[in-house]
């Protein structure tokens, strides 16, 4: 119990600091939580400001401020809901999904960036935890 309380501790260290080396690459203008939004637009499709909002754990006007500067932006878009007339969804757009696939694009060169510079053995020992970090993750976009 202990150990796997350590380890917990230990990765979760690890991680947030190779995410905040990774965040900086491609950052650009665009937010982590607004990067976030554009993610679930992208994967789950369009969404409520209100589903949003929850998703990111924000209150909805904070929501509702960053899909107005993601739209301004022309990276979102609004449209009508078809199951509920009185709503609106957002939508990722084209321009949107060219730049997520840029901040990941810039994301993977700082990472290749780091392997590279690790041994053989320790890029091996990386790609045989990918299993291990997958099953951790299953279920993380529900």
């Amino acid at each position: 119990m202990e150990a796997t309380r350590t380890l917990a501790d230990d990765l979760d260290a690890e991680l947030a600091v190779l995410w905040r080396a990774l965040g900086r690459a491609g950052h650009g203008e665009l937010s982590r939580t607004a990067a976030s939004v554009l993610a679930t637009l992208r994967d789950a499709g369009p969404q409520r400001i209100t589903a949003l909002a929850a998703a990111e754990a924000v209150a909805q006007p904070s929501m509702t401020a960053l899909v107005g500067r993601l739209e301004r932006d022309g990276l979102a878009e609004r449209i009508d809901d078809p199951t509920d007339a009185r709503a609106v969804l957002a939508r990722l757009t084209d321009r949107g999904r060219e730049r997520l696939e840029a901040r990941r694009a810039a994301r993977t060169a700082r990472l290749q960036e780091r392997l590279e510079a690790l041994g053989p053995d320790e890029r091996g020992a990386l790609a045989a935890a990918l299993p291990v970090l997958r099953k951790l993750t299953e279920g993380s976009l529900s």
